[in-house]
This record gives structure tokens, sequence and C-alpha cells, in this order.
């Protein structure tokens, strides 16, 4: 672990981080962005679980990339279309699969269109998933069908609404009052997705396996964004010979403008990127306007006296938290516990079981709060992939409780990121979603289409590394109290 890399108190380095800003740039970026950036092709984010679209509204998601799917979004207008590959479930080889398809596609898709698009990989603001292979999948199947050989591929995991910062190329994680070097958080303890450098060139250096070096990365500081013009950004990046990886700062929303004015006066010259971001930079990108917060009658079906559902599949340290908030709650829930263990035995049973009691509780009016075992299940000596298995196996039984339902919820939250793909693919059958916005910063809501087991419905996303710990009571509480 980078343990040279020390926590920051939060407002001693928002405070040094705000005199960087050289007088009237903020305003110029700002000018610019407004002035100058428009979406001049269709921005196609592949979005690693489901929680990508914690910053947009009015933007659809779809679930597959069959040719057909990725052709309608290019047909449509649209300037922005999220797809859902759900990869951070997936091993390696799939990984790559999907990635080499869905390329393939895309250039199908952009030809019949006659528009062109540039690829957002979007990945987890605590830098786990399938990185760098996705991104690389997809560089060289597009160059090797033709498409000119990238320049670089951009990394910004910055995600204010979670409390994700990169400063000096060091990635920080907010926790509390300070800023704690993301290496040293309990994401970084990942099973299958851990990693030791919160400095972001050696972060890459580890995982290209040294392919990369660190001192071959290009940086763009704090200190470049807001003391100098943006053609001192351009000229630099115009300058690296080869492909290069570029580790950009941010801090704030208009941090991630100047990177919008850049990359996209480096596209009209003809150079050629793709990105590997946080959820923060397809808003800016798509030029997605600000909205607030949903209202709880925006999100809570109102017309119906059943109670909502809750399902919990993720582990982290945050979600125990937050679900010992909710049981602190008067709102009235029925507890279910979906005992994990059972993976050795079979699920079946389990599912079978946890789906009548929720369905029960709902009836009642209660809020049903379904949650996996909290214990580690896995043998000590139990491999990445074999432990990614296993969780798979948990999370299409643990899903199965959505599908296995008649009744529809009043309100329904899925907590994890796998577990909230496998409800809305495998149970609800989602097939295009619309984004209408954020429950609460960073957790975003979709309302199904009418293919899905519950047309209409608001389905409330909850990332697992999101929030503070009354955050899901909170939208629980809202949303019971928005129905009654």
């Amino acid at each position: 672990m980078d343990e040279k890399y020390t926590p920051l108190n939060a407002a001693d380095a928002f405070a040094e981080a705000e005199k960087l800003w050289k007088a009237g740039q903020r305003e110029k970026i700002q000018r610019l962005y407004d002035e100058e950036y428009a979406p001049d092709r269709t921005l196609l984010v592949l979005d690693d679980d489901p929680t990508g679209c914690q910053t947009v509204h009015g933007i659809h998601v779809v679930t597959d990339w069959e040719q057909e799917t990725l052709d309608e979004g290019f047909r449509s207008g649209e300037s922005m279309f999220f797809v859902l590959t759900n990869s951070r479930s997936f091993s390696a080889e799939k990984t790559e699969s999907v990635h080499k398809e869905i390329a393939l596609r895309a250039v199908s898709a952009s030809k019949k269109a006659g528009k062109p698009y540039l690829f957002i990989s979007r990945g987890d603001s605590t830098l786990r998933g399938h990185f760098p292979l996705e991104t690389q999948v997809l560089r060289e199947t597009l160059e090797a069908n033709g498409h000119p050989a990238f320049d670089g591929e951009i990394l910004c995991p910055f995600f204010e609404e979670g409390g994700r910062f990169t400063l000096n190329s060091v990635h920080y994680v907010l926790e509390g009052c300070k800023l704690v070097p993301a290496a040293q958080t309990e994401f970084a303890k990942d099973a299958t997705f851990g990693y030791w450098h919160s400095y972001l060139p050696e972060y890459i250096e580890e995982k290209t396996g040294g392919a990369v070096r660190a001192s071959h990365v290009i940086r763009v500081s704090l200190r470049e964004i807001r003391g100098t013009e943006p053609e001192d950004i351009e000229q630099k990046l115009w300058n690296a010979q080869g492909f290069h990886y570029i580790v950009w700062d941010a801090v704030e929303e208009t941090d991630v403008q100047m990177l919008a004015v850049v990359l996209h006066r480096l596209l009209a010259k003809g150079r050629h990127y793709m990105c590997r971001t946080a959820a923060a930079v397809p808003k800016v990108l798509g030029h997605v306007s600000s909205r607030p917060l949903l209202a709880p009658y925006e999100i809570a079906d109102g017309k119906t006296d059943t109670g909502g559902l809750v399902l919990i599949g993720s582990h982290v340290e945050k979600t125990n938290r937050q679900l010992e908030a909710l049981r602190q709650s008067r709102v009235p829930m029925e507890w279910i516990e979906f005992d994990a263990g059972r993976y050795r035995s079979g699920l079946d049973k389990e599912t079978k079981r946890c789906a009548a009691l929720a369905e029960e509780a709902m009836q009642n009016g209660k809020t049903a709060v379904v949650y996996t075992s909290r214990r580690l299940i896995a043998p000590p000596d139990t491999t990445a992939e074999e432990r990614l298995a296993i969780s798979v196996r948990i999370s299409d039984a643990l899903t199965a409780v959505i599908s296995s339902l008649s009744l529809r919820p009043r309100f329904l939250i899925a907590k994890g990121g796998i577990t909230s793909s496998d409800v809305a693919v495998k149970a609800l059958r989602v097939r295009r979603a619309l984004v209408l916005g954020q429950a609460a910063p960073g957790v975003p809501v979709w309302k199904t289409g009418p293919e899905s087991l519950f047309p209409g419905l608001a389905y409330i996303i909850f990332p697992g590394n999101v929030g503070d710990d009354l955050t899901l009571r909170r939208i629980v509480e809202a949303c019971q109290g928005a129905a009654e």
C-alpha cells in the first residue's frame, strides 16, 4: 500500500485547490464550455454496472448490445446513451469477448447512421473493475478494423457526489472530514479488483503489469487546469507521440469542463482518444444540465397500498452501516435474511422462502428488506475468479426473489452493483430505461420500459459505495411517506 500518501484534511485541501484559480479562469472555462463545446458525435457510454448514470437525467440506458439495439441508439438522434455491460461481474475472458462484440457492432451502427462516436468506459470511482482490459480490447479491436491509431486514453475517476477527487494525480475518497488515498480504503481490498496504489500513474503501471511505466503517463494537474490556457494543455497532448495514458485532476465540475473543451478541440483536429472515467465525466461530455434531486412523489407509487421492497447484495462496510441505520427507522418493515451460505447446497429454496415472506410483508403495507447474510462465505484459498463466480450465483438467486413476485412494489431499491444490474436485466427484464434523475447524490433512478415486469416503475439503483450512513434510511422513509 502506498503509505507515502497520507490522508488530507479535506477543508484544507480544497482551500489550497481554490487558491490555484487564476483570476477569471473558472468563468472563462465555463464560458468556453457553454459557447464552444457541443457533442458532435454519439457518446457511447459502456457502464460496467448500472450505477454509472449517477449524474444524468433524460438519458436512456439499454441493457443489451445487440446490433439492432446499437443501431437504434445511433438513429435516435440523442447525443449519448448508456450500454449496461455489467462487466464488473464478468470473468476477464467474458469481458474481452463482450467488448470485442460491442466495438464491432458500434462500427457498424456508426456507418449506418453516418455519425462518428466516442467511447467512454464508465468504471468505478474507487478504481475497481476490468482496467485496462476493457479499453485495451476496444482500442485493439477498432484499430484492427480500420480505425486510425488512438493517441491516448484519459483516466478521470472524479465523482464529486460520491466524494472522489484527484489532486496531484493522487485519487482520494472523502471519509468524514478526511481525504483518504483510495488505496487505503476498504475498496482497494476488493477480493477481485484490489490494488495498491493511489497515485494514478503508479496505479496504471500496477494494472498494466508494468507494461506502462508510471513515468510515461501524462499528467494534467489542477495547477495547469486552473492557471494556464486551454491551448497550453491542448498543445501538451498534441505534442505527445504515440499512445499515452493521460491522468486528469479534478475537484469540481469546472475542471472536467476544461477536459471537454480540450478534448473537443483535439478530436476536431483529427486526434483520437477514448476515456475511462467515473460517473461525473459523461454528464459533462454529454452536456447534460443539472437538476434537483427527485422528489419522493416522483419515485414512490402513491396509487398502491402495498409496501416497498429493498434488496441488498452489497457487502462493503458502508452498506453494512447503512443497513444498521435503516433498522433504527420507524417505517413498518419486515427484515428477511437471505442465507448466502446455502450456495453449497442449492439456493432455489432460499429464493422461494424469501420471496414468499417479502410478498406477504408488502401485502400488509410493510417495506420488505431482503438482505444477504453479512458473513464471508468463500473459503480463504478461493481464487479471485472463483469468488466472482460464487458472487454471481448468489446474486442470481437473490435477484430471483424479484422475478418471483406477483405483487408490484410501492417502490424498489436495489443495493450493490451486481445486484442492481441483475435486478434490472434478469428480474425486471428491462431492455431500455429512461434515467429520471437521482434520489440522493449518486443514487440514480430509472423509469422501466413497457417491456419490463413492472412497466413504468421508478427503480432506485443504490451503489454500495455511495452516501453516508443515513442515506438509505432517508430514501426509504421519504418513499414510504410519499405513498401514505
